[in-house]
């Protein structure tokens, strides 16, 4: 399984990695694998103030709909264009080009309570 060991993870399974005050969203390689084929990515929290474990969209596969939840507090930047064509990228590059949101980071303390790659592996069994 791919964990990243510069990003951090959520019990979730949505994994962030923040650039300055700015941070990137998306789900894990574990994730994906377990929802399968990824067919729509509904994200309509743009502009919006998201706390930490709020919903901020749903990813829509085959045979289900799972939340997204937010890992930190902030308010969303922008939504990954890419996925309006292509919510496969999710499926085949779930930590590049498959990235869901960017946020700004509301409350940097919030970073020390998500999950190492390390940890996040344990909790999934990789």
């Amino acid at each position: 399984m791919n964990l990243p060991a510069n990003l951090q993870y959520t019990k979730e399974h949505e994994w962030i990695r923040v650039e300055g005050d700015v941070a990137y969203i998306g789900i894990t390689d574990h994730a994906q694998k377990e929802l399968g084929d990824i067919v729509y990515v509904d994200i309509d929290t743009v502009d919006k103030d998201v706390a930490r474990n709020d919903v901020f969209g749903t990813v829509e596969a085959v045979k289900t709909v799972s939340d997204l939840f937010s890992p930190i507090s902030g308010t969303v930047l922008e939504v990954n264009e890419k996925l309006d064509g292509s919510p496969e990228l999710v499926n085949s590059d779930p930590y590049g080009d498959g990235w869901m949101i960017k946020m700004s980071v509301g409350n940097p303390s919030e970073l020390a309570d998500l999950l190492s790659a390390e940890a996040y592996g344990d909790l999934v069994g990789a």
